[in-house]
């Protein structure tokens, strides 16, 4: 872990999406040191399925020695955001470091994406990013040490990061230009640099969005609360800087990066947008392995094998523990329809379309079906390397991971 050392006592930082997660955790790192730290979020009250609100949150600031100003903001709203700029100088003096934290996601198709959902991504990364950069950036020019930091990947124009949440990329990636812009254009002024993380981070939205099963494949938000306070002990001159957690704690001298891992030793899921990301899935595929049967065209071939072997380890308890309806349509060699049903009764599992509504509708090659069900690939890795495409709830097709395993056991 990165040790404190002081340097931003008596310092202000504004960070929207403070109430938990990573925006949380960089101002605790920051509150360690004594500095005042602006909570400017929408949770007022307790989430039913969030932890946290921009007091609790005030209070954990305080209990390490830093001062705290939580205010109700939602960033779309320029109002709301010109307030809480306002009082944060009226009670600090002025805003030294801007973290654009607040983020939105929906992970789907340009057709199953409903406009309120574009509205929402695109109001909250971007038009939030920009318009909160704005109304700060006056303050931070009178700051010694001015920072922006934008939690935002590097622009990765690779299609396979567009081609299953083109929305939720065009988003994400205005927070990253946002960063391009302004490091030149306050170049000599502020520094303006992005931090992403290099594998995925265990939060409350995680657990939402992949259950909390991921959580073991994921590291916990003190590497990115750590990589952010390397960051801004930089001086103004670094900027322009899309910058990987990992990647800068390194040559902070960090060595051992198991300590940041929710359970040490479990293969970790790579983050969105890093080409990296195919490498990482060729090293975890010997971390789930469910041996398949080779077929001959007699017998069906492997995709039929695979679901005969489905079929045999199909239980309520399986079926209990997933909850879904799967249909894959398979291109390539062995194209065709199968279904997996764990949801109803014993669960079922064959070719042709499910025998009611498929709740998850993953389309693949069929040779990668095959890597998948032996354990080459994991379902969530190949969604994000663009292997997978999938329509409906993602939370059942990273539970498919889980069955996966279970899968193994009865073998």
């Amino acid at each position: 872990m990165l040790q404190n050392t002081g340097k931003l006592a008596g310092q202000t930082l504004f960070i929207t999406g403070a109430s938990r997660g990573i925006g949380k955790a960089i101002a605790l790192k920051a509150a360690k040191d004594g500095a005042n730290v602006v909570i400017a979020a929408k949770t007022a009250q307790v989430h039913p399925k969030l932890p946290g609100t921009i007091y609790t949150a005030a209070e954990e600031i305080e209990a390490l020695g830093g001062k705290a100003l939580p205010c109700i903001v939602d960033v779309r709203d320029e109002k709301q955001i010109g307030e809480a700029v306002e009082r944060a100088v009226q009670k600090f003096g002025g805003i030294d470091i801007l973290v654009n934290n607040a983020s939105a996601i929906n992970l789907t198709g340009t057709l199953e994406t409903s406009m309120k959902k574009v509205d929402l991504m695109l109001g909250v990364n971007l038009r939030g990013t920009y318009l909160t950069s704005k109304l700060c950036i006056p303050h931070l020019l009178k700051s010694k040490n001015p920072h922006i930091l934008n939690l935002s990947p590097p622009l990765n124009l690779n299609p396979i990061w567009f081609k299953n949440h083109t929305a939720y990329t065009m988003a994400k990636y205005g927070m990253s230009m946002c960063v391009l812009g302004m490091a030149e254009e306050f170049r000599g002024s502020i520094a303006v640099n992005a931090l992403w993380p290099k594998t995925a981070i265990h939060t409350a939205a995680m657990d939402m969005i992949g259950g909390a099963e991921v959580g073991k494949q994921c590291r916990n938000v003190d590497i990115m609360s750590d990589a952010a306070y390397a960051i801004f002990g930089k001086p103004p001159s670094y900027t322009g800087n899309f910058v990987i957690d990992e990647e800068i704690l390194k040559t902070e001298g960090i060595k051992d990066f198991d300590i940041y891992a929710v359970a040490p030793g479990n293969a970790l899921l790579p983050d969105f947008f890093l080409d990296e990301a195919e490498a990482l899935v060729q090293n975890m595929g010997d971390q789930v392995v469910i041996p398949v049967v080779k077929g001959s065209a007699a017998t069906g071939g492997p995709i039929a094998e695979t679901f005969n072997i489905i079929k045999g380890v199909l239980n309520p308890d399986v079926v209990k523990s997933t909850g879904g309806v799967y249909r894959f349509d398979l291109s390539g060699e062995h194209a065709g329809v199968w279904f997996i049903d764990m949801k109803n009764g014993g669960g079922s599992a064959g070719s042709g379309e499910p025998p009611v509504k498929a709740d998850v509708i993953m389309t693949m090659d069929s040779a990668d079906f095959t890597k998948m069900f032996a354990g080459k690939l994991k379902p969530t890795m190949a969604f994000m390397t663009g292997k997978l495409m999938i329509k409906g709830d993602m939370s059942l097709a990273i539970k498919m991971e889980k069955m996966m395993s279970m899968m193994k056991s009865k073998l």
